[in-house]
């Protein structure tokens, strides 16, 4: 009952609004995130997670309201940069009709000074050769005239355009919040009414009825995650190569080890995901069959995993020919169950950037991904049985991905991967696209 309860809450946070999501990302560099250290949420605390989902919903319905106005107002030519531009186009007008004039005037007057003749006199001469120059005097300042209202009405065109484009880019963005606003106060009631759900199941709203029926996950930070040889650029069309080291540092083996990972990824501006197009998968060791992540983004268990031994897994990344330039994040985490019920997990997120670059790209020899957080030291591991070839140094479970998974989200920091996803494309969207 209680690992149940503590999933319903792991559910609410990991796609809780843009607002709580940005509340939490700051856990993420404590030694101990406060999303972690919760261990018995209540139905009062969850029914205020519900209320606050309820408020973010509503302001998120308000705002799109709001932007949309702002958008429709600005498509009229009232406004004062449509005004200036209409303006423009006026004067842009009238020094192209005074060019045309001016250009005329001057095949006018040079007409005049060809049909100048020997008998013509010298008063003559001299009138048609001053009216030819100051013709072209003329269709010079015009053409100047003309230039200048060409450039002033681009500006006036482009300023009045981009204030437009910027508010239908702003009402875009009001609606996708609206939209994951929305699968936040859904989540986050359908937690409550679980949560209410388990209380009612367990008695006296939901304290412990005196049975022993599973141990409390909990945060252990020695059960870490490393990825080695992610690059930091991929080209659209490969697939490459990397590893995933999952290390036991405590003193106590655990019996099944579950490695997560969830890959991210956006097109340059950020605001369109392309997840569709990036695939990971993985393989034991003695293996040579490649698996996919499982939609719920755990492999299969490292079973055991003996006290300060390690275990590798081999990782593939491809993306889909297809995927535009932008950029990516692999986040990775651990969670371990032991026979005896105890489970838990890492309590951080080890997030791996990397850009994707289009296909046919050449980015020759790239560093690798470096992890967003430090990396923990596991120094003093030493591979398990004596051997570090991959997970089959600790068993790698054969039989799919355990039920236990489903179980252990909060104790970890895989319950968050997602809502860490959004704050990435926050992130990414405030420090600029790669080139």
């Amino acid at each position: 009952m209680k690992i149940r309860r503590i999933l319903a809450t792991a559910v609410a946070a990991a796609v809780t609004t843009p607002v709580l999501l940005l509340s939490v990302t700051p856990a993420f560099a404590d030694e101990k995130p406060a999303a972690q250290t919760q261990e018995k949420p209540s139905v009062a605390e969850l029914e205020k997670a519900a209320a606050a989902a309820k408020a973010a919903y509503d302001d998120a319905v308000a705002a799109e309201d709001a932007a949309y106005a702002a958008w429709e107002a600005l498509l009229l030519d009232t406004t004062p940069l449509a005004v200036a531009a209409k303006a423009a186009e006026a004067v842009a007008a009238d020094a192209a009709t005074a060019k045309t004039a001016a250009d005329q005037a001057v095949v006018e007057a040079q007409a005049v000074v060809d049909a100048l003749t020997e008998t013509s006199t010298d008063a003559e001469k001299a009138d048609a050769e001053k009216a030819l120059t100051e013709a072209k005097t003329a269709a010079t300042d015009a053409d100047e005239a003309k230039t200048a209202a060409d450039e002033a009405l681009a500006a006036a065109l482009d300023a009045r355009d981009d204030e437009r484009v910027a508010a239908g880019r702003a009402y875009h963005l009001a609606k996708q919040a609206t939209e994951t606003a929305l699968a936040a106060r859904t989540a986050a009631d359908e937690a409550l009414a679980k949560a209410k759900e388990e209380a009612a199941e367990d008695g006296e709203d939901g304290e412990d009825d005196g049975d022993d029926d599973g141990e409390e996950c909990v945060p252990e930070p020695k059960l870490t995650t490393v990825v080695t040889g992610l690059p930091s650029t991929v080209v659209a069309g490969t697939k490459v190569d990397f590893k995933l080291r999952v290390s036991n540092g405590t003193d106590k083996t655990m019996d099944e080890v579950f490695p997560f990972v969830y890959v991210h990824a956006t097109d340059r501006s950020g605001l369109n995901d392309i997840d569709d197009l990036v695939r990971l998968q993985w393989s034991s060791g003695s293996s040579k069959t490649w698996k996919t992540v499982d939609n719920e983004h755990y492999m299969d268990a490292i079973s055991p995993l003996k006290a300060g031994a390690h275990a590798d897994v081999r990782m593939r990344l491809a993306i889909d020919a297809s995927a535009p330039a932008g950029n990516g994040i692999t986040f990775v985490a651990g969670d371990y169950f032991n026979d005896n019920g105890s489970c838990g997990g890492n309590p951080d997120l080890e997030g791996y950037e990397f850009m994707i670059a289009a296909a046919g790209s050449k980015p020759g020899t790239v560093p690798d991904a470096k992890p967003g957080k430090t990396k923990p030291n596991t120094s003093d591991l030493t591979p398990q049985s004596g051997g570090s070839a991959g997970p089959s140094s600790g068993t790698l479970a054969a039989t799919g991905s355990s039920d236990a998974t489903s179980q252990l989200a909060l104790a970890s920091g895989a319950a968050l991967a997602i809502g860490a996803g959004a704050v990435f494309v926050v992130r990414r969207r405030k420090a600029g696209s790669h080139a």
